[in-house]
């Protein structure tokens, strides 16, 4: 069975990459990475044992955009059915809207530091799924770790930026972590991270234990108390990840699938949903009209993602009511194809992250991303241990009776997504794309660019996008066509300087399923975005 048979293969972007086809694949945005999961299917592993490889190494080589103190989620096809997992950290117990009184949720520094859940979704999806030894999984990263590797050049620039930031450069551990010689490494440098070795190596002998109940937790909590954090040996010790069923939404005869709250997936199901209702592909791919139906459902989305979305106990409405489609399709009636609009949450109530994918010939497939959220995280990173944590705590919030408000224990809403496509109960697309809120933006129009235009995966991942900010603001790609561009600023759509080379429009990874397992095998895309790599044999 071909489950592909639309796709034009000869559609392509400026970059023309070729995507590749192979019965064993991992991708991701660092070749060293992907190598590193590639090497654990080689020796008899699976895609979990490829995915939690390529994750660790990714600690090392992207170090701007995760580390040892992400969180992290991931969907999973086991062979026979799907599977979420829930990796992301919650407050210490200290944390109450009075310990933030005068001073707002802080941007970076512990005031920002929850529990970091990546390693513990590591040993999770070991123990669970996977066929190799556990501290085999981490040997690629601590030789990475301790022989070190040449900086490429989207990492160093992403690198440079954060050392030009007072508020990183500052915090406890930064600069004697990544700033050798003063500075950050030029391209090309080689950097070692033998604090990061000695870490990867106490978690591999221990499967995780000493990173929350054992020498690093220690270390750790010693250096909260130290440097003015709450957290503590407690909370890293209460600490567990959740299994959780991801959730699902028709679109074009598939089914997207999502993590649920507190993560922001959502968005990405309640757009599509919207433009069920919109006739999206009455009009050319890259037309105005198409371009401008997506912003305005996306926006329309993230009105209520906003408003709404938080730790499942705290919401006031259920996942399953805003993924409604009578609520969708009453949303769907206030978007206006001629004119751009800000929107504001309806009622749905009746009465720096990366990512990586990997699949192998038996048919299971894993999404994963992994996070420290704006860059370098909170910037603290503990000294002798290379442990840079992640600033999570920043996306609480101090109103009073909102989903979001910060509580002892409580998880903040997240941006880091995993995504999965399946049709009719079977699986066929494992990806993601990174870059905060641009996540579920990824998801929408590399999704309806595919599903609903017939563009393969690689030409979905290279073209244009656009990229919503708040109000009437959007970026947008300077390879969409001008002509586009201007009939959506004549629409009342705000965009902003298409040649500003710091927008972060994302970098995506997929992998689609060809056939039945074992028989045809995947083909995968990697984004140029940021120097991605997909190898498979």
């Amino acid at each position: 069975m071909n489950t592909s048979p639309h796709f034009d293969w000869t559609a392509g972007y400026p970059s023309r990459r070729s995507a590749l086809f192979a019965r064993n694949v991992v991708s991701t945005s660092h070749p060293l990475a992907a190598q590193a999961g590639l090497r654990m299917l080689q020796a008899g592993g699976n895609a979990v044992d490829a995915a939690i490889a390529t994750a660790a190494c990714m600690t090392l080589v992207e170090p701007c955009s995760n580390g040892l103190g992400s969180d992290a989620f991931c969907i999973l096809w086991d062979g026979r059915r799907l599977h979420g997992l829930n990796a992301s950290g919650p407050a210490p117990a200290a944390w109450t809207p009075e310990f933030f009184k005068g001073q707002g949720m802080p941007r970076r520094g512990w005031g920002a530091v929850t529990v970091p859940g990546a390693v513990g979704g590591w040993v999770a999806l070991s123990e669970r799924f996977g066929t190799l030894p556990f501290a085999d999984l981490l040997q690629p990263a601590i030789e990475i770790a301790e022989r070190g590797y040449a900086v490429p050049p989207i990492v160093q620039g992403k690198w440079a930026m954060a050392a030009a930031l007072n508020e990183i450069t500052s915090q406890p551990g930064f600069a004697q972590a990544f700033l050798p010689h003063g500075r950050a490494p030029v391209v090309g440098e080689q950097f070692r991270f033998a604090d990061a070795a000695r870490s990867l190596r106490l978690i591999a002998q221990t499967r995780g234990e000493a990173f929350y109940r054992g020498e690093i937790a220690q270390a750790l909590a010693r250096f909260a108390r130290d440097t003015g954090g709450a957290l503590t040996e407690a909370d890293l010790a209460a600490y567990r990840p959740e299994w959780v069923t991801p959730l699902a939404k028709d679109f074009a005869g598939h089914t997207l699938h999502e993590i649920p709250p507190n993560g922001q997936g959502i968005a990405a199901q309640m757009a599509l949903g919207l433009l069920e209702h919109c006739g999206v592909t009455a009009y050319a791919v890259d037309s105005p009209e198409a371009q401008h139906l997506m912003i305005e459902a996306m926006k329309l989305a993230f009105a209520d993602v906003y408003r709404f979305v938080a730790e499942p106990g705290a919401m006031s409405v259920s996942a399953a009511q805003l993924l409604d489609d009578g609520y969708l399709a009453e949303r769907a009636k206030l978007i206006d194809p001629g004119r751009a609009q800000v929107f504001g949450a309806g009622n749905p109530v009746k009465g720096g992250t990366i990512y990586l994918t990997a699949a192998d010939e038996s048919g299971m497939m894993v999404s994963f991303i992994q996070s420290n959220y704006m860059g370098f995280g909170s910037g603290l990173v503990l000294p002798g241990y290379g442990v840079s944590l992640q600033n999570r705590g920043h996306c609480f919030t101090l109103e009073a009776g909102h989903p979001n408000q910060v509580a002892p224990g409580k998880r903040p809403f997240h941006t880091i997504i995993p995504a999965f496509l399946t049709k009719d109960g079977a699986p066929v697309m494992s990806f993601g794309v990174m870059g905060g809120n641009m996540q579920p933006q990824g998801h929408l129009q590399t999704l309806v660019r595919m599903l609903c235009y017939g563009q393969n995966p690689q030409a979905a991942c290279d073209a244009p996008r656009w990229r919503f900010n708040e109000g009437l603001s959007i970026n947008i790609e300077p390879h969409m066509p001008a002509a586009t561009i201007e009939a959506l600023r004549a629409r009342g759509h705000q965009v902003g300087d298409i040649h500003d080379s710091y927008q972060d429009f994302g970098a995506g990874q997929f992998i689609w399923r060809l056939g039945e397992p074992g028989a045809q095998g995947y083909v995968a895309a990697s984004d140029p975005r940021r120097d991605g790599a997909a190898v498979g044999f």
